[in-house]
């Protein structure tokens, strides 16, 4: 990371809590997110990961502070105010935090009988004017191909969504984050529902995109190995707190993460691919 990265993301003593929840599901979480870096967040079940990623999109209440870096009109409320400016989370509305951070959750789902260019044109209504059925510019429609293009689904771009294996419809909701031009995308699973193959692709469209200006990536994964091959920086959770961060050699090669899962991690990934 570069000493004159900007700075995108701000946690500070992050909680949170669930309605039904008696007791706070992330506790005391804080965390720097500059662009270029790819955060990859890691635990057993059940630690908090979608839990942080859920505070970090805007859709749970928290306690503590949460600043993202905000540009444009959004950033500046008067004469002489900065082009950009970190501003606390909760402050923005949902179309001005969708500005900011794109989330691709774990498990997504179709309920409409749009076309792949359909759903991902969806991505830009952050983007459009706040007016009544604004349509669709030709800003838009170039991003919306620009997404499809990077997501490797361009040619199903007029393909109805239920005609879709989980695996393309993963990417497509991938190519609706990407089409909003977020500063930080949020990842939960991205590879979920991909075959070996697509996994690594993705991994690798990820880094491409993130190795853009003004941009970073904050994912979560299960399997260790994807992250490895993806993070520049790793936080081990354990029971809503932060465990070990660090770059990836240092956490996932630690004494930290042996305990928390419960195991040789390191030993056990070996033995695993030595029967190949």
């Amino acid at each position: 990371m570069s000493d004159t990265a900007k700075l995108l993301l701000e946690a500070n003593g992050l909680s949170a809590r669930y309605p039904a929840s008696k007791a706070d599901v992330i506790a005391d979480i804080s965390f720097r997110l500059h662009e270029g870096e790819r955060l990859c967040v890691i635990g057993p079940n059940g630690c908090g990961k979608t839990t942080l990623l859920r505070v970090l999109a805007g859709s749970l209440p928290y306690t503590g502070s949460l600043s993202c870096l905000v540009r444009g009109t959004e950033a500046g409320r008067g004469a002489g105010e900065p082009a950009e400016r970190l501003v606390e989370r909760r402050t923005l509305t949902a179309r001005q935090g969708a500005r900011e951070t794109g989330y691709l959750a774990q498990l997504s789902s179709a309920y409409f009988s749009y076309t792949v260019r359909e759903t991902v044109s969806l991505g830009r209504y952050a983007r459009q004017k706040a007016t009544f059925l604004p349509g669709i510019s030709r800003e838009d429609a170039e991003a919306v191909d620009t997404s499809m293009r990077a997501a490797g689904i361009e040619g199903l771009a007029e393909t109805g969504i239920g005609f879709l294996s989980g695996g393309q419809l993963q990417r497509v909701f991938y190519a609706r984050a990407l089409a909003q031009d977020p500063a930080v995308l949020l990842l939960d699973e991205p590879t979920n529902h991909l075959d070996l193959f697509h996994q690594f692709d993705l991994i690798a469209r990820l880094r491409e995109w993130v190795d853009s200006p003004r941009r970073a990536s904050v994912g979560v994964f299960h399997d260790l190995n994807l992250a490895f091959a993806y993070a520049t920086r790793v936080i081990l959770m354990d029971a809503g707190r932060i465990a070990a961060e660090g770059p990836p050699e240092t956490v996932l090669r630690g004494e930290t993460i042996n305990r928390v899962y419960r195991m040789d991690v390191a030993a056990s990934m070996r033995a695993l691919l030595q029967r190949w």
